[in-house]
């Protein structure tokens, strides 16, 4: 296999697409059903948090366990209405993104994905766009409820599909503090894009290593994301 020396991990909402808030309905609907609560995460701020964490801290919210197979159910519903709430208008890409992995899959550099999504709801969120077909793998938030822990899970499983990569050889991108404090706490580089919920502002006061407006400004980063030299 030819030698590569960058993984390129992407956060989803709020850094590829916005879903028109068809996670946050499916939500609603899935505790709803389940346990007869309207409005039940309105008050739970989600930006770069787990799909399990979610879930986890809006059971404690009202009271319910999470010990009782409760989070299982939760996230089986929520998956359910997701298909049916992902077919809205309001949903769409964001700026640059398609350009952008079509210029990275034509210079056969190999990207993934690393999301606080389940990966049943990435799948689910991504398919509309067409986008699915770009990633060889990546990390969930149905591998680990802590978005801190997903780097090194993605870095296996790109291992165990011929790839080799430490931490300081890949650059993560996302739209959240979060997003650049799981890859510096290892050592790898992050690109803060403010098309989410955080303003160019606000990214400015975190350690990513660059801070962007949106992915449509390509000359700014494209060198550190396709150059041929190993990141060190």
């Amino acid at each position: 296999m030819e030698a590569c020396f960058r993984l390129i991990l992407f956060d989803i909402d709020g850094t590829l697409i916005t879903t028109g808030g068809a996670g946050v309905h499916a939500l609603e609907r899935a505790f709803h059903t389940l346990f007869d609560i309207k409005d039940a995460v309105n008050s739970i701020p989600m930006a770069g948090k787990t799909d399990v964490q979610i879930i986890k801290e809006v059971l404690g919210l009202h009271g319910l366990s999470y010990l009782d197979g409760n989070v299982k159910k939760m996230q089986e519903m929520y998956l359910h209405y997701l298909q049916e709430e992902i077919c809205n208008r309001d949903k769409k890409l964001k700026p640059g993104v398609k350009e952008l992995l079509n210029l990275l899959k034509n210079k056969d550099i190999p990207l993934g994905l690393l999301t606080g999504n389940l990966e049943r709801g990435a799948k689910i969120k991504l398919h509309p766009f067409n986008l699915n077909e770009y990633f060889i793998d990546g990390a969930f938030g149905s591998d680990h409820e802590d978005r801190d822990e997903l780097l090194p899970i993605a870095i296996d499983k790109f291992r165990r599909k011929g790839f080799t990569f430490t931490p300081k050889q890949c650059i993560i991108i996302g739209d959240t503090p979060r997003d650049v404090r799981c890859a510096k706490i290892h050592g790898a580089r992050c690109i803060a894009v403010a098309t989410g919920p955080y303003s160019k502002e606000e990214l400015l006061t975190t350690d990513a290593d660059m801070v962007l407006d949106s992915l449509s400004e390509t000359e700014q980063y494209l060198t550190l994301l396709t150059g041929n030299t190993e990141l060190i």
